[in-house]
């Protein structure tokens, strides 16, 4: 790959079939919107259903005894109890509280899946 070459997601041919406006976006060629406009787009989401691609975001496994307790000491929801099958959202913050990035935490069997 090319340093200009963008990496493609699953959902790239459907992005295009929509007719999608596509950028660059964190290594990907990403839409950033569609033909019937943002507002639209908006409506669509509140009113219907919508689908987000998220498959350029990195994904990562924590697996041990204390897994859960690490994670909760660098976000501020409890982690630790959460349930097998269960998900919560959470969010890295800076040393003043404001966020620097969200996530969502699955507590699977075996790990947790971020």
């Amino acid at each position: 790959m090319s340093a200009t070459e963008l990496l493609k997601t699953p959902l790239y041919a459907l992005h295009l079939e929509l007719g999608a406006k596509m950028v660059p976006f964190a290594g990907y060629d990403m839409p950033v919107n569609y033909p019937g406009g943002i507002i639209a787009e908006h409506r669509h989401c509140r009113e219907s259903a919508a689908l987000f691609d998220v498959s350029h975001m990195g994904q990562l496994r924590l697996v041990g005894d204390d897994a859960a307790r690490a994670l909760e000491s660098l976000v501020p929801v409890d982690v630790v109890d959460l349930a097998v099958g269960k998900q919560r959202y959470a969010m890295f913050t800076n040393s003043s509280g404001g966020i620097l990035d969200d996530l969502m935490v699955t507590r699977r069997e075996d790990d947790l899946f971020l």
